[in-house]
């Protein structure tokens, strides 16, 4: 268990938007930031923080929450290790007791996966450091290809150890599962047999973009011609290899500081270029690049260089993978090296400045790439350079931003020397015929053959107007529940003919009193419980300490609680408008009308009140007899008479 002390030193500590800006690009909108969601697949960035109230709402998916919830819904981390990832990036020291292995046992199967991934790291780490096999076999490795041990530790380059369950055997004893083991893919289990997975390899481990150990690839070190040169952990709950990019862990604020990323094909490309001191590097571990990979970098930067072999085979292929870049609307430029080098070898015999210079010098725009491979292909031969010409517009049609298209559609004009108006007849058949098999797949996947679908009604969503108005009131309590404010009550007299006038009465009170006295007076409770709770939390603490610190407040409260006040109020922050002053445009804030909104409010709250007593009432005096229902329609008139006296006090409210 986590001390008190250290969850609240975390939680002074840490800064929401540092934080989410190592997953995230953010950059400035007004006193916010704003990034694309890291939640789902979006063009327009929705995602917002706000480092003044230490919160952050994502609108395209409807999370939102503290740091520690972002932690938790980005990298699926308990509540225990969010803090510990935090404490850890601040430099906080923890104070806690220690897990038994009963509490480990008791860990949910993905965390369990987690811990067993975390102690493999280790145990590899260890094997190479200490055991004869690993300096002899493993360490001697990794010295051959010139890594220093800062490099070896930063990246924990480990050895498993050249024996059938070595690995296994050490974690069993240890009290981790076999089962997990198993799942993990760290051990292969056959009868009641186990065996490890990586024996006899160096050892990679595959890190989250917070730095959790999700997987590994391990080389093997002897020419053993039926076994895989390099071998990765299967699939898992915790590790897809379609979702991981190898290095993005210290690569994420480089990447971001540098506003580019540079993208590779092996570990060991990573580590060099890391070692020789450019950070901002990572992998697709040899598989096929994929769109949930490049949207990892998009989170980061809108630009990607791709880094080829000087001699790498199928190169044309590996292009396949631009079009998808461009897809995300990222710019893309590609550079090789001199034939018979790659990232690995060229980083380690060369130096920091000519490394930079080369990539500098060499980094072609994409379209300039293709079209100088390409044409070497087709050289003088007319089909292939239509169909060169043809495929270099079929890239140029993936990038969904028009302006771009045409900028590279000009420029594929000047390299190809053919003209713009065959080019972009060739981009609008490409283009309509995507249409067209897109609307192809859509009718296949939702209709039969002569179906006939009924269009459905549009489905117009009631607005429940007392859950608006509670949210409305805690929001106004948790921005201005301390702020004084003058109010104008309106207080009901009799005149002498017997009709009931209105006479303006100012009350200087702060806020969060204004609103308890009024609703006790009306002995007003609130529907929803979810904002019942909030409303008592927020009075509570308003009573006691004169003062709320959105941020501090936020910290102190159950997760659910905690999310639901931040969608309360990032909804309010999404509509702020921008920097009119500076056009000439004066507009009235609502910190210059507080009081006005705050009576609105409860009038309004009320008055709908109500106005549904009133209801309630009229539809029982069908059903009961005439001398009750002379009773009631008094009653009705009664509220009648006191609903019209609360439309004109909203009238009046200045």
């Amino acid at each position: 268990m986590i001390s008190r002390t250290t969850i609240d030193n975390v939680f002074d500590t840490a800064r929401v938007e540092e934080v989410i800006g190592d997953f995230v690009q953010l950059k400035k909108a007004g006193s916010n930031f704003k990034g694309l969601s890291p939640f789902t697949d979006e063009r327009s960035p929705s995602f917002m923080v706000s480092p003044v109230k230490q919160i952050w709402k994502d609108f395209s998916s409807g999370k939102g929450g503290n740091v520690v919830a972002f932690l938790m819904e980005h990298e699926h981390f308990t509540y225990p290790e969010a803090i510990k990832y935090l404490a850890k990036k601040y430099g906080i020291e923890i104070e806690e007791t220690e897990q038994t292995n009963e509490e480990k046992e008791q860990a949910s199967e993905r965390e369990s996966l987690y811990l067993v991934s975390e102690f493999a790291k280790d145990y590899f780490y260890d094997t190479l450091l200490n055991s004869e096999q690993g300096k002899a076999i493993g360490k001697t490795y990794f010295k051959e290809r010139g890594f220093t041990d800062e490099t070896i530790k930063k990246f924990a380059l480990g050895y498993s150890p050249n024996e059938w369950d070595a690995f296994t055997s050490h974690a069993l004893k240890n009290g981790y599962q076999l089962s997990y083991l198993e799942k993990s893919g760290l051990t292969i289990v056959k009868g009641e047999k186990q065996f490890d997975r990586f024996k006899g390899r160096v050892m990679f481990p595959i890190l989250s973009m917070s730095g959790r150990v999700l997987g590994f690839g391990g080389r093997i070190l002897t020419n053993d011609k039926k076994a895989a040169k390099y071998l990765n952990s299967p699939e898992s709950d915790i590790y897809h290899k379609s979702k991981v990019l190898y290095g993005i862990y210290h690569a994420k604020q480089s990447i971001a500081k540098e506003d580019n990323c540079y993208l590779v094909e092996g570990y060991t490309d990573v580590i060099q270029f890391a070692q020789r001191g450019i950070q901002n590097v990572v992998s697709s571990s040899g598989t096929a690049l994929t769109s949930e990979q490049i949207r990892l970098v998009n989170r980061l930067t809108k630009n990607i260089t791709v880094l080829f072999d000087g001699d790498a085979a199928g190169l044309r292929a590996s292009l396949r993978g631009v079009d998808l870049i461009l897809e995300q609307g990222m710019n893309v430029k590609i550079c090789t090296f001199p034939e018979g080098e790659d990232p690995d070898s060229f980083a380690k015999n060369n130096s920091l400045e000519e490394l930079t210079l080369y990539l500098e010098e060499n980094a072609q725009d994409f379209i300039s790439f293709k079209a100088s491979l390409l044409a070497a292909e087709a050289k003088s031969d007319p089909i292939k350079k239509a169909e060169t010409i043809r495929d270099m517009i079929t890239s140029i049609s993936k990038i969904p931003d028009d302006i771009k298209r045409e900028v590279y559609i000009k420029e594929c004009s000047r390299i190809m020397d053919i003209s713009e108006e065959v080019l972009f007849s060739t981009l609008a058949q490409i283009l309509q015929k995507d249409k067209r098999d897109n609307v192809k797949k859509n009718k296949e996947k939702t209709t039969q053959p002569m179906e006939v679908i009924p269009q459905e009604q549009a489905v117009v969503k009631k607005v429940d107007v007392q859950f608006e108005l509670e949210r409305k009131i805690i929001e106004l309590l948790l921005l201005y529940g301390n702020v004084e404010e003058d109010f104008e009550d309106l207080i009901l007299e009799a005149t002498e003919e017997g009709d009931i006038t209105l006479r303006p009465e100012v009350v200087k009170s702060k806020v969060f009193e204004k609103v308890y006295l009024d609703l006790q007076d009306d002995e007003i409770e609130f529907a929803n419980e979810e904002f019942k709770g909030l409303y008592f939390e927020i009075i509570n603490k308003l009573n006691q300490d004169q003062d709320l610190q959105v941020d501090s407040f936020v910290n102190q409260l159950q997760p659910d609680k905690a999310a639901a006040i931040t969608h309360i109020l990032m909804d309010d922050e999404k509509y702020l408008l921008g920097d009119w002053e500076r056009k000439e445009i004066y507009v009235k804030s609502k910190e210059s009308s507080v009081a006005q909104i705050v009576s609105e409010t409860i009038l309004n709250l009320r008055r709908h009140l109500v106005t549904q007593k009133i209801d309630d009432l009229a539809n029982r005096i069908s059903t009961i007899e005439a001398e009750e229902r002379m009773a009631l329609m008094e009653n009705v008139r009664d509220y009648n008479t006191l609903r019209m006296v609360l439309s004109e006090k909203l009238r009046r409210v200045i």
